[in-house]
């Protein structure tokens, strides 16, 4: 589920593209911004559907050692537990899982990765938690789960060659994982062994019709308001040209000025340390501190003018 922090971010890459390319169509923009979100839950289905593709893998592997040359008495009698873990059974089934595996073709990118899920299976047969997990007589549906999320966190969130197919996969999916992975966790966390297939996934959106107006609205006024914050910036850093200064600081004073200005229900210091913590990710290591400098003189400006519009119990500073 996506904050508001994760939200700016996705407007601010989105910001950055738009203005990077010659292509100044607005509308466009705005498409290309929301379909940057909704990677994000594709990235979320294709977590979930290797967990599927392990188990599938799993079991051909299991079936081509019977068929060795020299097959060993664990080849021909293997101990099928994993392949038929009860959590993945049930994740299977779920129709929110299906639908968004079925409408993304997911299946078909994964069909090409066997190797990939093999190399994956490899490292999970060798992990103590596999042995653990075979040998226990327990064959509870929460030993089960408790072992697929062992798996994933163990064995899938940080491995390095799935992390680079997803980087090929789309530029921003390097950043997004790290959203990704704990609500994958939550995920399997939030399963019960009673859960119908009906049983909800984690949606995208805290509130999807305000976050939404949240994103169109940032997106679109930092790109009408841009002369006027370019202006403004540049008032501040006299001893600077605007041309010369990092474009991401640019970038996301533009947007804190904006949403400063134009958003009345959000404090304006929230707006401030929200883009300062975003610089710290982004930008150099010297702009926290360039950007906190420019924008807390603008504020300052902007409370003696009265250009502050902010409604709302506790909202004026």
């Amino acid at each position: 589920m996506l904050n508001r922090r994760y939200l700016r971010i996705k407007v601010m890459q989105a910001l950055y593209a738009y203005f990077q390319s010659n292509n100044k169509d607005l509308a466009k923009g705005e498409r290309d911004l929301f379909k940057g979100i909704d990677k994000i839950y594709e990235l979320y289905i294709f977590q979930l559907a290797f967990l599927l593709e392990i188990q599938h893998v799993a079991a051909i592997l299991s079936e081509d050692a019977k068929n060795k040359r020299l097959p060993t008495s664990d080849d021909l009698n293997p101990n099928s537990k994993f392949i038929k873990n009860k959590f993945i059974a049930q994740l299977a089934e779920n129709l929110d899982l299906k639908r968004e595996i079925n409408n993304r073709k997911i299946s078909s990118f994964l069909n090409n990765e066997f190797e990939l899920v093999k190399k994956i299976v490899n490292n999970i047969k060798e992990s103590a938690e596999y042995a653990t997990y075979m040998n226990v007589s327990d064959d509870s549906y929460k030993t089960h789960q408790d072992f697929i999320l062992e798996v994933f966190k163990e064995q899938m969130a940080d491995f390095e060659l799935l992390n680079h197919f997803y980087e090929e996969k789309d530029l921003h999916w390097g950043d997004d994982i790290y959203l990704v992975n704990p609500m994958v966790v939550k995920t399997i966390e939030s399963f019960k062994e009673n859960s119908s297939p009906d049983f909800a996934l984690i949606p995208l959106y805290k509130d999807k019709e305000e976050d939404m107006q949240f994103v169109q609205e940032l997106f679109c006024q930092t790109v009408l308001q841009e002369e006027t914050t370019k202006k403004l910036i540049a008032e501040k850093t006299q001893n600077w040209e605007v041309e010369r200064i990092a474009m991401m600081d640019v970038l996301l004073m533009q947007m804190a000025i904006t949403e400063i200005l134009h958003f009345s229900n959000i404090p304006s210091k929230v707006s401030l340390n929200e883009f300062i913590e975003i610089s710290k990710i982004y930008s150099t290591p010297k702009s926290k501190l360039f950007i906190n400098g420019i924008l807390d003189k603008l504020l300052a400006d902007f409370k003696t003018e009265n250009k502050l519009n902010k409604v709302g119990r506790g909202l004026m500073e």
